[in-house]
């Protein structure tokens, strides 16, 4: 199975037995649309067809867990541009292909954790504080179920899709209370790039789960990598 995989590489069979195999895969999320029409959170539903994310969040479909370990063990960075082997197919992921399936572009601010010099305005507390229920609460964490309903929701959406981790979706990291700044003021993100950078990091830290499962598992089915007994 694995020289199949790998198409006989053996520095990507050690890689997967030694490491890549051990780690789990984040539990992949779908958020309905239509279910925020009939709950009447409308406001929601704007805040995220704004930056065309739509496409992304309602992804469904087949997942192939094995080949998604493979994918990430032999995930590389080439230019702006995510490059990976899976059964011996190249799969080379730009911004045209991310389009086509996912409806993201590689357009927009690249931000995150101490990357907002392009948002010189932006001030993680006071944000914070202009989220909440409660402005006047003390503060010993930025929790995301202090926040108004609109934030609050898309505060758990970025920590379970956009930039899914494994644990404590409720407590917001910098890079969450970024990217909900953004949302919440209209601001163009470059999705394709924060997509990519998280991707790498999955792979990079022992401790972090593989993101994006059913993404993943949609490119392994447009490059054509045969998934038939998976």
């Amino acid at each position: 199975m694995l020289e199949s995989w790998f198409a006989g590489d053996e520095e990507g069979i050690n890689a997967y037995i030694h490491e890549m195999s051990r780690k789990q895969i984040n539990i992949p999320k779908v958020l309905d649309f239509n279910w925020l029409k009939s709950e009447k959170l409308a406001e929601t539903r704007v805040a995220l067809k704004h930056p065309k994310l739509k496409k992304l969040l309602e992804l469904t479909g087949n997942v192939y867990p094995d080949l998604v370990k493979v994918f990430y063990t032999n995930l590389t960075l080439d230019g702006t541009n995510i490059v990976s082997y899976v059964k011996g197919i190249k799969m080379k992921v730009t911004s045209d292909v991310l389009n086509y399936v996912a409806g993201i572009k590689y357009a927009g601010l690249k931000v995150g954790k101490g990357n907002t010099s392009r948002i010189q305005e932006f001030n993680k507390l006071q944000y914070y504080k202009s989220c909440m229920r409660t402005p006047t609460q003390s503060i010993s964490r930025f929790h995301a179920g202090h926040l108004n309903l609109t934030p609050r929701l898309v505060a758990y959406i970025i920590a379970w899709q956009l930039i899914p981790r494994g644990t404590n979706h409720v407590v917001l990291h910098e890079e969450d209370l970024i990217l909900l700044y953004c949302i919440m003021n209209q601001i163009k993100v470059n999705w394709v790039f924060i997509i990519n950078e998280h991707m790498l990091k999955s792979k990079r830290l022992a401790d972090y789960r593989f993101p994006y499962a059913i993404l993943v598992s949609k490119l392994i089915d447009f490059f054509g990598v045969d998934a038939s007994n998976e």
